[in-house]
């Protein structure tokens, strides 16, 4: 029995590590709801060990940040930065999973949030945990450049947030 232990064993890594610049992200449970969507992220893409990092910040952090990496000058509801850059890949296909454990960064504004699920009729919860599944999809190499990336993403999404209980996020915006 003693040859099937190892002898130091290596912990389980936590999937998120929170940065927390607003106090109201603490109250509104964002470390348990990224790290829900971080768990059911890596569980549908069978990614293993990994970890990202997100920043819980407000409007005017986000919107600074929106203008210093992409020159919009406006604030936005999700970031993200993956740690790898991810090469073409056909239009509509899933990418090549990357083999790292740190995927990248994500930041998202609780002002945003909040306006959006509440113009949305959205749960906030559900609303900020969609954001967060389709930032770490941006981390794991999913993108919306063109209609079948969108497509593909999304579908992804939808996977997702069934297994958690949440409604598609899309469906009201279908034609």
């Amino acid at each position: 029995m003693d040859d099937l232990v190892e002898e130091n064993p290596r912990p389980p890594l936590d999937l998120v590590d929170i940065v927390l610049e607003d106090d109201r992200w603490e109250d509104a449970g964002l470390p348990a709801m990224a790290e829900r969507a971080a768990r059911a992220v890596g569980d549908w893409l069978e990614l293993g060990e990994f970890q990202v990092v997100v920043l819980g910040c407000d409007d005017a952090r986000i919107a600074a940040l929106n203008a210093e990496f992409r020159g919009k000058r406006k604030p936005t509801n999700v970031l993200s930065w993956p740690a790898i850059e991810f090469g073409p890949r056909e239009p509509g296909s899933h990418p090549d999973l990357p083999e790292i454990e740190e995927l990248g960064d994500v930041a998202i504004s609780y002002d945003t949030c909040q306006r959006e699920a509440t113009a949305q009729g959205k749960p906030f919860a559900d609303h900020t945990t969609h954001l967060l599944v389709h930032a770490i999809l941006h981390l794991a190499g999913y993108d919306h450049i063109d209609d079948l990336d969108a497509k593909t993403m999304e579908d992804g999404e939808r996977a997702i947030l069934s297994r958690l209980g949440i409604p598609d996020p899309y469906l009201e915006h279908e034609t």
